[in-house]
């Protein structure tokens, strides 16, 4: 009998190990046909961007760079996402402050409207915009009356960057904030510490990570959007005109050297934030390791 139960007992341990366990051609064959379509849908047209860029010479790259239409849609690109990312960022933190420490009435609300971003279309969010501040739009008269100009101007482009990055940051704070829970804030609360000292001595310090990961995504985002900020821009060239926007028109004029050599700066800029991304998943799981060996050690004291 006990041996019976000793072999069930063996089995049971075993049973786990024998399911999740595939024969090596079978993990084999699943890293490769992985790699295969990363290779297919990822490296090789990043590898494509780079090498129409430099097709015709290095020259030919710089002068595409240098244009004054190009370096225009460069400090377009830099002012919207400057100006998005941090206002974003500071919005993010806070919901994701009270939505994970707080309970309060329109909690639901507020959750789902950070998440309207990503429910609706790029194209529709921008042309909600144009109804909204166009000329013949809700708005457009009364801004008229001031000479205040949004749609088809710089304003209209921020406008658009801030809706599309809106809940990036948000939605890499909300599950830190709730998985850490309330205890130290409540400690340090019941030592004397206001709120803001709370805020920045207990909690601030806790989500670092967390808030530089989703100021990166934003941040990409905020660079590559296509879709909001061609309905609002009006294509004004040397105005209103992105990065991404001027690839499109470079392409569209056939002028494929420069089109090429505009977008190897996004993709350029997209490698960075990658490595970046990936240096900062390093940094907090190197911290979070290091907690856990803190914690255990201090358990075993």
């Amino acid at each position: 009998m006990a041996t019976s139960v000793a072999g069930s007992h063996v089995q049971t341990a075993i049973a786990p190990a024998r399911a999740t366990s595939e024969p090596a051609i079978i993990r084999w064959s699943v890293i490769a046909v992985a790699l295969l379509f990363l290779g297919l849908f990822l490296v090789v047209p990043l590898a494509l961007v780079f090498a129409q860029a430099l097709a015709k010479g290095v020259g030919v790259y710089l002068s595409a760079i240098s244009n004054p239409e190009t370096m225009s849609a460069i400090r377009l690109t830099s002012l919207a996402t400057v100006i998005a990312v941090p206002l974003n960022t500071i919005f993010g933190l806070a919901a994701a402050w009270a939505i994970a420490k707080f309970t309060f009435v329109g909690k639901s609300v507020l959750i789902t409207l950070i998440d309207l971003p990503f429910a609706v279309s790029p194209v529709i969010a921008g042309t909600i915009f144009v109804l909204l501040f166009g000329t013949r739009g809700i708005l457009g008269p009364w801004l008229a009356q001031y000479d205040a100009k949004i749609i088809f101007a710089v304003p209209g482009i921020v406008l658009a960057t801030l809706f599309v990055t809106f809940p990036f940051v948000a939605r890499e704070m909300i599950p830190v904030m709730q998985a850490q829970g309330t205890d130290e804030e409540e400690a340090a609360v019941a030592l004397g510490a206001n709120g803001w000292q709370t805020f920045f001595r207990v909690t601030l310090p806790n989500v670092k990570w967390g808030l530089l990961y989703g100021a990166i995504l934003a941040n990409a985002r905020a660079m590559g959007e296509f879709g909001a900020v061609s309905v609002v821009s009006g294509h004004i060239r040397g105005e209103t005109n992105t990065l991404p926007l001027q690839v499109e028109i470079l392409y569209n004029e056939y002028n494929f050297a420069a089109a090429f050599s505009v977008a190897s700066l996004l993709a350029g800029l997209a490698i960075i934030t990658l490595v970046v991304k990936k240096l900062v998943e390093w940094r907090s799981e190197g911290e979070r390791l290091d907690g856990g060996k803190a914690a255990r050690q201090g358990e075993r004291i």
